[in-house]
Order: structure tokens, then sequence, then C-alpha cells
């Protein structure tokens, strides 16, 4: 049997060598590939790093990474390298514009042998330049999973024989392969990024609405003042202590100075000082580092730089012990601070205004507050009335917290009785605000005829001395009540026709005369 000599052989083994070098290049930046995504999934760096292997152990050029916008309407730049972020954001591809958004229509990979003589090439990404007398091959592949294209993988490449260009499409496709799930990843957490801002704006809009000084209700004197108190003092950077009694609506007014202000746009961050331990105070308010007492397992950034260039709100400031005391005089002295547990001062950049419902003045004498923190807060006040004294605006806000609550329990609620004003305006209101809006609440759910009736209204209005009365009295009282508020809603959709009033209570004319006497009802309808 005779041997065939390699010279003989009809296969020139030599000739192979470039195509099994391109091969053994192709397998090692595959696997290069393969570690990248292994070990820096979810990296924002990890398709930079699988472009530069496309290019230095390849020999790609400009490999660019498209992905499909939120809308899916178009591709927009993912990564690429040596392209100003400006140029970045400005290039799009519609589908079928171009060989790029020719493979996101089609979901087909396209070679183009030679750029030069492609009349549909855009060339929209990089400045390819004229001068080089080299041919340049272009490729394009879909990044696709489950038959849904996502994105796009495109390079250029010195111009090669189509078989060459057939072998790099090969390679290419495997590489968008690996990365397609990556950019799934990605595409949906710019989505989930998307609907955040989204929501983010209509809940600051609402915020901004919600808390406009005219949306403050109330149209009497002592409220005009305020207004005119936050018109004063929200374009400034002054530091605001608000002083009134618990209820009366300290949170709204500091809100209201927030959103008015050059810092609307910026955190505005509320802290309850009396809802915190004095364990735990620093820690909110300062943060700490991992490891500074027991339990703190990772660092916690604190609420002033949560509020960093906004508005840091200090409710009921005056239970600050004295301690804190210090390092806050510190905040707004050098408007510097540290973490517990580390010697790094930090600047901040915020706006404080703080809240009380203690005599200052007083607990400053009695050594319970630092008297240089209170002229360091007490630059700008604002003094809130109780609602006792302003039972002007009584009928407003109840207005207000029945359209609100009517709306929350799908109720139709048209008015508000006579009896049950009456009640409201008699009433001293301890609770302020939060308890009128706490007793309209309570009455729209109890409403069962698109009246709020006064017995509709907690207990503590209907009989504000109850502990003072018998039994017999308490009841006696409320079946008065009662009655008088029936009768006088008869009388109103009458229009003051007792008789009629009297058929629709069912009732006879004789017996509503002699409640309106016994009662003291106003018949002028």
């Amino acid at each position: 049997m005779n041997l065939i000599s390699l010279e003989q052989s009809p296969i020139d083994i030599r000739s192979l060598v470039p195509h099994l070098e391109r091969h053994e290049r192709e397998l090692n930046a595959l696997y290069t590939i393969g570690k990248i995504l292994g070990t820096q999934a979810g990296q924002k760096e990890m398709l930079l790093d699988v472009i530069d292997v496309l290019e230095n152990q390849m020999g790609m050029q400009r490999g660019t990474i498209m992905l499909l916008s939120p809308d899916g309407s178009e591709l927009i730049i993912e990564e690429v390298k040596n392209l100003d972020s400006q140029r970045q954001k400005e290039v799009r591809y519609r589908r079928g514009e171009g060989i790029v958004g020719r493979v996101l229509q089609t979901g087909k990979s396209e070679i183009i042998a030679k750029i030069s003589q492609e009349p549909e090439f855009q060339d929209r990404i990089h400045v390819r330049k004229k001068t080089i007398q080299e041919e340049l091959s272009f490729i394009c592949v879909p990044i696709s999973i489950d038959n849904n294209i996502i994105g796009t993988l495109s390079v250029d490449l010195p111009y090669s024989n189509y078989d060459a260009l057939e072998e790099h499409k090969r390679a290419l496709s495997i590489v968008a392969a690996l990365i397609a799930y990556d950019a799934r990843s990605r595409l949906r957490a710019k989505l989930e990024r998307q609907a955040l801002e989204a929501e983010n704006e209509r809940l600051r809009s609402a915020l901004e609405a919600k808390y406009r000084p005219e949306n403050i209700i109330g149209n009497s004197n002592a409220m005009r003042t305020v207004y005119q108190r936050i018109k004063q003092v929200a374009q400034s950077e002054t530091t605001v202590l608000i002083r009134g009694e618990s209820g009366t609506g300290k949170e709204l007014v500091a809100s209201a100075i927030h959103f008015n202000s050059d810092r609307a746009n910026k955190p505005f961050i509320k802290v309850n000082c009396a809802a915190l331990s004095e364990n735990l105070i620093e820690s909110e308010i300062f943060g700490h580092e991992r490891g500074a007492f027991t339990g703190a397992m990772f660092r916690r950034i604190g609420r002033f730089e949560e509020a960093e260039g906004g508005t840091i709100f200090l409710d009921e400031i005056g239970d600050f012990s004295p301690a804190i005391q210090v390092k806050l005089l510190r905040v707004i002295q050098e408007r510097e601070f540290q973490r517990v547990g580390s010697n790094k001062t930090l600047k901040t950049d915020v706006r404080i205004i703080a809240a009380t419902n203690k005599d200052l003045e007083k607990a400053v004498q009695n050594g319970e507050f630092r008297q240089d923190l209170y002229y360091r807060i007490n630059v700008f006040s604002i003094m809130l009335p109780p609602l006792q004294e302003r039972k002007n605006d009584i009928l407003l806000l109840a207005d207000h917290f029945v359209e609100q609550y009517a709306a929350k329990m799908k109720k139709t609620i048209r008015r508000i009785s006579t009896t049950a004003i009456n009640m409201m305006t008699a009433y001293h209101w301890p609770g302020n605000v939060r308890e009128l809006e706490n007793c309209i609440e309570h009455a729209v759910l109890l409403s069962k005829d698109e009246v709020i009736h006064g017995y509709d209204l907690p207990p503590t209005l209907q009989m504000p001395d109850q502990s003072e009365q018998t039994q017999k009295g308490v009841f006696k009282q409320r079946m008065n009540l009662l009655e008088k508020d029936m009768i006088v809603d008869a009388l109103k959709r009458t229009k003051g026709n007792i008789s009629a009033a009297a058929r629709d209570l069912g009732i006879t004319p004789r017996m509503v005369h002699y409640k309106v006497n016994k009662l003291n009802i106003d018949n002028h309808f």
C-alpha cells in the first residue's frame, strides 16, 4: 500500500492554518465572554467588556449594542465605545430604517460585504473616515429571546470574502445569544425605572397640589395671617419654627413652605421626633456605620443625607434629648455632621423646618431645651391657631372632609344637617383639625341617607358633658337631639310646610307643632 506524502496530498494543510487560527481566536473569545457573563452579570460595564473582546480578540471594529426603547418603537444605543453621551442619546433607528432597522423588523441577520456599495447603509453612529482606502464590511445580528427581538449587535470588519463573513456572523450570533438575557434584564429595568419616574412625578404633582397654601382650608383672619407668613418665608433659605397645638396642621404648613420654595423638586423628608426612642433617634437622623452598635449590621443613611438639596421637617423638636440638641445645633451652625460610629465629617445642604406643640420658652427656663438651639431654630416662627379660635372655618373643613371620605367610601353625601353643624360649632375641639377629620370619617361611615345627621357624629360631640349627666338625662338629651334633627330635615325638604313635613315623618301636624315649640326649632325655611 502506497502512502501519500503531505506534499502530494490533494488538500493543502497550509491553506487551512489561517482558518484554524480564526476558529481558535473565536473559541477563546467566546470563552472569555462566557467568563464575563458569569462573573459580572447585571453590571453596567459588562457589555462594554464584551465589545472589548470582540474588537481585541476577534479583530472586529466599532461594536455597537442597541436595545428597544421602552415603548418598543425604535432602537436606542445601549453600549458603544468612543461616542459622546449626547450623540449616544440622539441616535435612533426605527423599524425598517437602514440595515439595523431592517434587522429589527425582519429578525434576520444582515451581511453587507462592502459598505461603500450599500445605498441603505445609514452610517449614523460612527464617523468612518472617508480617506481610508480599506473597504469595510458590516454585520448586524438580532438579539432575541423566545423569537422576540429585543435589540441588535453590529460590528465592522475589514473586507473579507463572503464565506469568512458568514463565519463571523455565526460567531456574532452566538455572542448575541449569550448576552440576550442580560439585555432583557436591562430593558425590564428601564421599563421599571420609567414607570417609577412617572409614578414619582404623579405623586409629586399630587403633593404639590395638596400642599399649596391656597389648598389649606380656612378663610378666618388667623389663617390668612398664616398664609401671609408662608408666602413671606417660602422663597428664602431661612430656618422656620412652626408652633401650635397637636392636630392644627403643622406638617401641612411645612409641606406648603417646601413645595413653594426653590427646593420643591428636591426631597422633603419628615422626622417625627416624638415617635422615636432616644437610642434610635440619632441613628435615624444622622445615620450609622456598620458595627457602630449592637445590631448595626449594615451602614445606614440618615435623614439629613436623604434630604440633601431639599428640606427636612423635624416635628416635635421639643422632645429632643440634650445630647441630640447639641448635635443638631452643630448641623444648623456648621452645616455638617457625622454618622454614628464614624469620624468622617459630612457636609449637608438642607433647609430645616421645625415644629413643636410645647412652650419652648418655658422649656429653656427649666433647662430642658438649649437656649442657643432655641435661638437658632426660632428665626422665623409661624403660629397656628387652635380650631376653637377659627369657628368660621369649621364648616369649610367639614365639607372638605365629607367630600374626601365620601369618595373614599364610595358614598353620596349631599349635605350636613343644621343640627350637626350646630353641634360641631358648639364643640371645643381639643384635638383640633385632626379630631374634626376623624369625626367626619365616623359620620360618613354611619350616614345612610345622603345627609350627615347629628346622630351620625361621635358621642363626644353629641353629649360633650355627658360625664356629668345621669344616665336618664343622657338618654333624654339624645332622644331630643334625634327628634330635632329629623324634624329640621323634614321642614327643610318641605320648605317649612308643617303638614307636608308631618306626612313625611309619618306623624300628625299637631305633633310637629308641639315638637317645634318644645325643641326651639326655627321654622323659617
